[in-house]
């Protein structure tokens, strides 16, 4: 089967739309769309282009490239390489790497608001002891952030969480999605193409792909604001004067 390439296209309303193009055999391209899904059931053939260039129009659209994946006949996507006729009936793992995207066009007011707030949530995870095993290890992200947070000027940037990263790149994006900058679009999703929520208690699949659950990273979470602290009544009772009469 051959190699699509899958472009992600979000919208404002936080919904998103998939398209992906190959090359065939014969030279012409062939591309499928549709609503993000486990299928998509747009197809057209077409003649007379090349696919580096239908590629470029739809990036200047807005759409970020997603990762290389196979799709039947139906429109059902699966992972590159995935043996489809050992496993017909498997679709692509809901987990195996978590995509993100970070798109900001807004005004200088909110650049700055969402420099101020990489910067902020950057210094709570570099206090971890947790981040002292990972840091600039594995995932280039948090150089990439950083870079970005400088000048506060317009950007679009994506990229990849992988199992070896850690939890701590997910966390560290959820909690800056979860401010809701205006003017700022943030968005994750597994290669399923599931979008992934900030709740983190709707997401135990994810914490159990990365190694953990949520008992295990509540103290990370709450100090990231994707958790309220629980109220710790032994503490509490402690520090309360003796009113029995």
């Amino acid at each position: 089967m051959a190699a699509w390439r899958l472009y992600r296209h979000r919208n404002s309303d936080g919904g998103s739309k998939d398209w992906a193009v190959k090359t065939n055999p014969d030279g012409s391209i062939t591309s499928r769309w549709g609503k993000t899904a486990a299928r998509l059931p747009g197809v057209s053939t077409r003649n007379g282009i090349r696919q580096f260039d239908i590629e470029r129009q739809k990036q200047a659209k807005g759409y970020v490239f997603v990762a290389e994946v196979d799709i039947d006949s139906e429109g059902q996507v699966f992972l590159s390489g995935q043996a489809m006729h050992e496993h017909p009936e498997s679709p692509l793992p809901a987990i195996g790497t978590l995509y993100w995207h970070i798109e900001y066009r807004a005004n200088p007011a909110t650049g700055m608001a969402l420099a101020s707030e990489i910067r902020r949530l950057f210094d709570v995870v570099q206090a971890l002891t947790e981040y002292e095993a990972i840091h600039e290890q594995t995932w280039s992200g948090w150089q990439q952030l950083l870079d970005l947070s400088v000048n506060a000027e317009p950007f679009v940037q994506s990229g990849q969480i992988r199992q070896a990263h850690g939890v701590l790149p997910w966390l560290f994006l959820l909690a800056l999605k979860r401010q809701a900058i205006n003017g700022v679009e943030i968005g994750m999703a597994t290669e399923s193409s599931r979008e992934v929520s900030v709740d983190l208690k709707a997401e135990p699949d994810i914490l159990a792909f990365f190694g953990t659950d949520l008992d295990s990273i509540r103290a990370i979470a709450e100090l990231l604001g994707l958790l309220k602290p629980r109220l710790n009544l032994a503490l509490a009772l402690c520090d309360t004067d003796d009113c029995w009469f």
